[in-house]
């Protein structure tokens, strides 16, 4: 059973422009209303099979869990906060203790706000009428990713591939698709090979560092570009190659999935659709800039017999001048936002799932509907916290 992503660019660049300019007329608030529409085309589009995923979350839900969750960390990170300062100032004589303990104190509550993000998503997610899920568990991750992070970085990173196949094992063995179970398998060793090319940027700075001590400090600086730009193709490649390892991996009710998405062209995709949507954004900004410019020069005017109808713009008072700065900072905004959905999120999504297969399509007959699971804050931890993307 194969997947096709179906929808339009122009379709989605509409739609993303138009609920990204409601949420700036709202002062925010129907953001609620923008993510809940953009993941409805994201989920109709994708179609294994040529059954499309429904998303049925509700943005009512979103606005209230939000308020709930801010109102809740509100007074908790008050209430910490004024007794680290406290213990701070009584320990000693000095806030910073009590500032690094409090940022340390929330880093628990961004696993907690992933996995119950997480978890809000696979259950209002449904494909061919049946629901995902994802069983409770928020504290237990959380307290996994702190030990396994902690590994990591104890570590130096060479326990990364560990933690990112149990805190993933975590999750799966939790899922459910209709009244099926998914299951994680596989070993966390099987990840090793998508870190090589991290290793390779290590040892490339590592070199750049001994010539600089050596005295050759140009050398050492284009040893250190090229281990930054490997580096930051590893992180790429690690994520692309981890998932389709652990995808590949899974089962669910005897059915495998199988995923081929390439390192290499979902880098390009990232590198070319940023290219191309800040050249759609800021190369009008560039043409206007020349322009004012050429405004602010008289004699360039009087030559080309433009004085009186530009006169007007050159004598523009300081509000109009914040105004029309206004305009331009959320125009920049909204194209960004718009164009970025379309050259980036969209092919990113179309190159995963055109490679993800399932097999035997027959698996899925006999799973039957789960039931629904009610989220008094639904995903409002995470939009609180600001974790992970939009989608």
């Amino acid at each position: 059973m194969t997947t096709e992503l179906a929808g339009s660019r122009g379709a989605l660049f509409w739609l993303a422009l138009k609920t990204g300019l409601l949420t700036v007329l709202t002062l925010g608030f129907y953001r609620f209303w923008m993510k809940t529409r953009l993941r409805r085309w994201y989920w109709s589009a994708i179609r294994p099979g040529g059954h499309p995923l429904e998303y049925v979350g509700d943005p009512v839900e979103k606005l209230l869990g939000f308020l709930f969750a801010v109102v809740v960390l509100a007074f908790y990170i008050g209430i910490v906060n004024l007794i680290l300062m406290f213990l701070s100032f009584s320990l000693f004589q000095d806030n910073f203790a009590a500032y690094t303990a409090s940022l340390v104190g929330v880093i628990p509550l961004w696993f907690f706000a992933q996995y119950r993000a997480r978890r809000y998503i696979l259950a209002r997610t449904r494909w061919r009428g049946l629901r995902f899920g994802l069983e409770p568990g928020a504290w237990g991750y959380a307290g996994r990713a702190l030990w396994h992070w902690a590994l990591t970085i104890l570590t130096l990173g060479i326990l990364w591939p560990r933690m990112t196949f149990w805190l993933e094992k975590y999750k799966t063995d939790r899922t459910f698709f209709g009244s099926a179970r998914m299951n994680q398998g596989g070993r966390w060793q099987m990840l090793y090979p998508a870190i090589i090319p991290l290793v390779i940027a290590a040892v490339i700075g590592a070199l750049g560092t001994a010539s600089f001590n050596f005295g050759e400090p140009e050398v050492a600086a284009g040893l250190w570009v090229i281990a930054a730009m490997i580096a930051l193709y590893g992180f790429v490649h690690y994520r692309v190659v981890t998932l389709r390892l652990l995808t590949n991996a899974k089962t669910v009710n005897g059915v495998s999935l199988a995923l081929s998405p390439s390192p290499f062209r979902v880098t390009m995709i990232y590198v070319l659709g940023t290219l191309l949507a800040a050249a759609a954004v800021f190369l009008p900004l560039v043409i206007l800039g020349l322009l004012l410019l050429t405004i602010q020069s008289a004699d360039v005017l009087a030559e080309v017999g433009m004085e009186d109808i530009v006169a007007p713009i050159a004598g523009a008072g300081r509000y109009m001048i914040i105004g029309a700065s206004v305009v331009i900072y959320f125009t920049i905004f909204l194209l960004w936002s718009a164009l970025t959905n379309v050259f980036v999120t969209l092919p990113v999504v179309r190159h995963y799932f055109s490679t993800l297969t399932l097999s035997p399509q027959d698996g899925v007959a006999n799973i039957r509907q789960r039931p629904r699971d009610e989220f008094a804050e639904a995903e409002g931890f995470a939009d609180a916290l600001d974790v992970g993307a939009s989608l």
